[in-house]
């Protein structure tokens, strides 16, 4: 069992890895970006990755405080999900509504990785090679979907 100094060590060094092993990749508009804190430009929407001690998971995060706003942007990606899915060329799990803590309920819709440690040093790269494809998926198709989210600000 790790301390919590520990754990958290890890977890930057692994995000400070995966920060670097991207840091040579352009977006699809050929920009510098950063692929850790991905920028939607879109308030309550964010790409999320998240690593723990038995899993990795990709999201898009539907944040707003006001369910019916949630809903909305939820919907608006539903009305894209053929070309998220083939952009990605996976389909991923959508969830309307998931408790993130006591209090807050988010939308996302995600893909996950089991069997894999952030805490095991052997499974970084695997757990690079999750993310990687599927963060600049990500980033092609909001390049072409973040248009339909623009009446929503």
């Amino acid at each position: 069992m790790y301390k919590r100094e520990d754990s958290v060590r890890l977890r930057q060094e692994f995000w400070t890895a995966f920060g670097r092993y991207m840091q040579p990749v352009p977006s699809s508009e050929g920009l510098k970006v950063n692929w850790i804190n991905y920028r939607t430009t879109i308030k309550d929407v964010y790409f999320r990755m998240q690593v723990d001690k038995q899993s990795a998971i990709i999201s898009i995060s539907i944040e707003h405080p006001d369910q019916n706003l949630r809903e909305l942007y939820f919907q608006q990606f539903e009305e894209l999900k053929t070309l998220l899915h083939e952009t990605l060329e996976e389909e991923w799990e959508w969830q309307l509504t998931t408790l993130v803590t006591d209090q807050k309920k988010i939308s996302r819709i995600y893909k996950e990785l089991h069997g894999f440690s952030v805490f095991k040093r052997d499974d970084w790269h695997n757990l690079i090679s999750f993310f990687k494809p599927r963060i600049i998926a990500l980033d092609k198709f909001w390049e072409d979907a973040k248009y339909s989210f623009e009446k929503l600000r």
